[in-house]
């Protein structure tokens, strides 16, 4: 059955075509598998909450009429500003408009949080610009700029509030603008589109602007809410999508609400912070985190932009989704908020998820895939400007910046043919990745490192579990030595300068890019040699083994403008001349002005393949597809053919590194 929604109607009608729903939710109450919902354009300022299930067999579709016509947002206007002093006006807002959930009563906090809590989940907008919040109402009169934020003039725009009786006092600086001549809304509810409980799965939501919602803060051991998630369901699709200014997280993938594993750390405290994430991935299976009832999600052809924690989080709830062909941009800008939950996008337990032919840009971080990233793939995207502008300063509790982290997993992780501009390019405090066919302008950082803690003076390693291949079931736990890595078929160029020579190439933070950070594995040969002894295995002698690093295959990579080589490497390209890429915007449009094709030459690699890649040690399981199939890496950035004459980085030939890459 299909039923028509249009806000514009004369009144409330009973969904036909003729006499349509004011409300989407209305038509979200009796919508059962297989029925599609029509939304007009207008502004909805309401929150979706699907009561229904779809079928893989039937979905139930939510489309809006005309492409990004139909806005869901959790905003209100506000009208009626008065003059206060200086630039600032003040409005005073009924509190029972906002139900049982006052964003200006509800603090950004929680397990991971590591900013001040003094930041409401509420947020006052002018013409869709998120004001900065203020602690005092002087901090809002005087306007200033915030040295640590991305958009330094933005950051005058403030806004600060108090209780007072049932209401909600708001002052907004608004720099010289009069708030009753421009759009001027604030949060109201938590979500957009969101079902209240769990399970309710193969929903399609397409074409909509989802918008400004008082979303909290969602770390991994936690409730994660966002604007629009499936929360803790399988098989939705999220298509065609505009998700921005999220307090906190535009699309969560996440995890469901456990009343005896939520916030535990910041409730409780007597439970290690990585203890409480092991008892949540344990706690998952009772939960329902089967392959059959939780993931398998599409996220594809979305902007998502201006969300202060994340654009895309999810906990578990992502496992076997893809996200694809999405813009994501401008993530965290504010320096608002600050903690390890922080990315353009950020997954734990990222297993056999596909992150493929996405831009993604000016985020705090690209992507985060956090312990369990196995079987995940990162392709064909391409990540620039992920770094902290020049001449902002580091906000309190504000994470490190790159392309791409992948931590505390045992893999395996495949990183490949992407375009990493920024200046760090991939970090990995983790083991079982490969990284083949990229160009990095960046480095590699947290190498041997980032993992464990010494706490009263011992070694407190970091355990963390792997899976039955392709499942979400745990198969064991073990803590990261370090290494299991593949280095294949890569360009590297020093393009950003060096900024402390006097570090070892292990260091995240000093610029050196290249791979001689991996001198401190062994080979595999140096490595297996230590357990083929000729004679009776011994325990106690073999643990020094046990726990020490694992080998490292690096090959085939080529080396510019005094990018460093790993000793390993027989195979390889080391040019002594100058290399110069540059990424150029032109109408929204973005493509490489390079050389470095032309500076190849004669060099050519191998190609790669599964077989040659092999097994990541712990999991013991292959560099593959998520259906066991085996890869062929004879397709470039571009999805273009590699011919038997191999070249390194992400394109096939030099003329298709001159392409439109977005």
């Amino acid at each position: 059955m299909t039923y028509y929604v249009n806000v514009n109607a004369p009144k409330d009608g009973n969904g036909s075509k003729e006499t349509p729903f004011r409300h989407i939710d209305d038509a979200a109450r009796v919508a059962v598998a297989g029925d599609e919902i029509i939304v007009a354009p207008g502004v909805y300022r309401e929150y979706v909450n699907p009561r229904n299930a779809g079928t893989e067999e039937k979905r139930i579709t939510y489309r809006s009429e005309i492409p990004l016509g139909a806005v869901i947002t959790g905003a209100e206007e506000v009208k009626g500003w008065a003059p206060y002093e200086g630039n600032v006006w003040t409005a005073r807002v009924d509190n029972g408009i906002f139900g049982a959930y006052n964003p200006y009563t509800t603090f950004v906090c929680g397990d991971w949080y590591f900013a001040p809590t003094v930041r409401h989940t509420g947020a006052v907008y002018i013409n869709d610009l998120m004001m900065y919040e203020t602690v005092s109402l002087e901090e809002c009169i005087q306007g200033e700029i915030d040295p640590t934020s991305w958009q330094p003039e933005e950051s005058r725009y403030k806004w600060f509030s108090r209780q007072e009786g049932q209401e909600t006092v708001l002052f907004a600086n608004f720099q010289g603008k009069d708030p009753n001549k421009e759009k001027v809304e604030i949060n109201v509810r938590r979500n957009c589109f969101m079902p209240d409980k769990t399970g309710v799965g193969y929903i399609t939501v397409s074409g909509f602007d989802i918008q400004k919602a008082a979303t909290t803060w969602a770390p991994p051991a936690a409730y994660q809410d966002g604007m629009i998630g499936p929360h803790w369901s399988r098989g939705w699709i999220i298509e065609d999508c505009e998700i921005s200014n999220s307090r906190c997280c535009g699309i969560s993938l996440g995890k469901y609400r456990d009343p005896e594993n939520d916030m535990y750390f910041y409730t409780k405290h007597v439970k290690s912070p990585t203890q409480m994430e092991r008892d949540a991935v344990c706690r998952g299976q009772y939960h329902g985190w089967l392959k059959e009832k939780v993931g398998g999600h599409i996220i594809r052809r979305c902007h998502v932009h201006h969300c202060e924690q994340t654009g895309i989080v999810g906990r578990m709830g992502a496992v076997f989704s893809t996200i694809e062909d999405c813009h994501i941009h401008h993530v965290c800008n504010s320096q608002q908020l600050g903690g390890a939950e922080t990315a353009g996008i950020k997954l734990h337990a990222a297993i056999d998820v596909t992150i493929r032919r996405n831009h993604i840009h000016n985020c705090i971080m690209g992507i985060w895939l956090d312990w369990e990233a196995q079987g995940a793939r990162i392709t064909q995207n391409l990540l620039h400007d992920n770094q902290r502008p020049e001449n902002v300063q580091p906000a309190q509790g504000a994470m490190f910046s790159n392309d791409v982290f992948i931590e505390v997993g045992h893999g395996p992780t495949l990183i490949d043919n992407n375009v990493m501009l920024s200046k760090t390019s991939v970090v990995i405090p983790s083991e079982g990745i490969a990284v083949v066919h990229n160009l990095m302008l960046g480095n590699f950082g947290l190498i041997n490192s980032g993992v464990d803690s010494i706490v009263n003076g011992q070694r407190e390693p970091r355990y963390t579990p792997y899976h039955i291949r392709h499942r979400t079931e745990v198969a064991g736990f073990m803590t990261i030595l370090h290494g299991d890595d593949r280095i294949y078929n890569n360009i590297f160029v020093q393009h950003y300068p060096i900024t402390d020579p006097g570090k070892t190439p292990q260091n995240a933070d000093y610029g050196a890019v290249g791979t001689a950070c991996f001198d401190i594995f062994p080979t595999y040969d140096e490595w297996i040699a230590n357990f083929m002894m000729g004679q009776e295995p011994n325990m106690g002698h073999l643990a020094q083994y046990h726990f020490g690093h694992l080998p490292v295959w690096v090959e085939g990579n080529a080396y510019f403008n005094g990018a460093n080589v790993c000793k390993h490497e027989k195979s390889h390209l080391i040019s002594d001349q100058t290399a110069k890429v540059a990424l150029v915007e032109k109408d929204g449009k973005y493509s490489l002005e390079t050389n470095v094709y032309d500076l190849l030459g004669d060099f050519r690699c191998g190609m790669i393949h599964s077989d040659l890649l092999g097994c990541a040690f712990e999991p013991e399981q292959r560099f593959e597809n998520p259906d066991g199939s085996a890869i062929l890496f004879d397709r470039d950035y571009f999805g273009g053919h590699r011919s038997a004459s191999v070249l390194p980085g992400p394109f096939a030939d030099g003329e298709s590194a001159g392409k439109m890459l977005w």
